[in-house]
């Protein structure tokens, strides 16, 4: 394993390219740093803690709260599960709010990457009933359905084939329902966390990565046609815009009949 200089030095030899104005009619594909299996734990924990960061002071965990509480009705315990936790902030975040309510918690986690689950596991100590799994999520072994699933920051990570594959094993391996707590594609998101990250990061991964991810993120056309792709019969879907610049896409199994053509419906 390469210290973080080497690592350092070497994505900048592979990334004398040159760049081109942003094109924010349509995804990008450029990968992503942190998609790369060689990083060093260090930097993944850095880029971890910045990301917690930004999702507590930039409105993420917010977001994720609601997804869940859309969800919840009156049930006073819930097992839900996150693919792609990264370092488990959302998981953090979650039991922090409903433990204020009185409503009795069980956590999976799901990463492909073992650093990340190393150091989800040391940022989760306090947490009761939870369960880290290192494995791609399509592989994953659970004991039981959770009653949610959820995921925040991931789907942008993948094409939109890969997002449609993703939705529909959210279905099937849902309970009550899942969400998506992602990106929107829009210049000014990508300028402006682009700005930030270079004024107040110190985390190559985050500096490259965040604008990044913002080119790679979705519209409203592309979650309605995403959306209307997946194969699950009389699908019916919350699209919402949520400040700053996510979307929260919400799908509830109490209200898919099993029949009949998807409903898709923005907020």
């Amino acid at each position: 394993m390469l210290s973080s200089k080497e690592y350092y030095r070497t994505v900048n030899a592979k990334r004398k390219i040159p760049r081109t104005p942003p094109d924010f009619s349509r995804r990008s594909y450029a990968p992503e740093l942190l998609d790369d299996p060689d990083i060093p734990f260090a930097d993944i924990k850095r880029n971890m803690q910045e990301l917690e960061f930004i999702n507590t002071h930039l409105g993420g965990h917010a977001i994720t709260t609601e997804g869940i509480l859309s969800l919840m009705s009156n049930r006073k315990q819930v097992h839900i599960c996150e693919i792609g936790c990264g370092g488990g902030d959302n998981l953090k975040a979650i039991e922090k709010y409903l433990s204020r309510k009185g409503i009795e918690t069980c956590f999976t986690g799901i990463d492909i990457k073992d650093t990340c689950i190393q150091y989800a596991k040391e940022n989760t100590q306090h947490l009761h009933n939870t369960n880290f799994i290192c494995a791609d999520y399509r592989d994953a072994v659970l004991s039981e359905k959770p009653d949610i699933i959820f995921s925040s920051l991931f789907c942008h990570h993948f094409t939109d084939e890969d997002v449609k594959n993703i939705i529909e094993w959210k279905y099937r391996n849902a309970k009550i329902g899942f969400f998506i707590n992602d990106l929107q594609r829009h210049p000014l998101a990508f300028h402006s966390i682009r700005i930030l990250s270079n004024m107040f990061s110190s985390s190559y991964l985050v500096k490259n990565d965040a604008p990044l991810s913002v080119q790679r993120g979705f519209s409203k056309d592309d979650w309605f046609r995403i959306m209307s792709s997946a194969n699950i019969p009389g699908l019916r879907a919350s699209i919402k815009w949520k400040w700053a610049f996510r979307w929260l896409i919400t799908v509830s199994k109490d209200q898919i009949p099993g029949s009949g053509s998807s409903n898709l419906y923005n907020e």
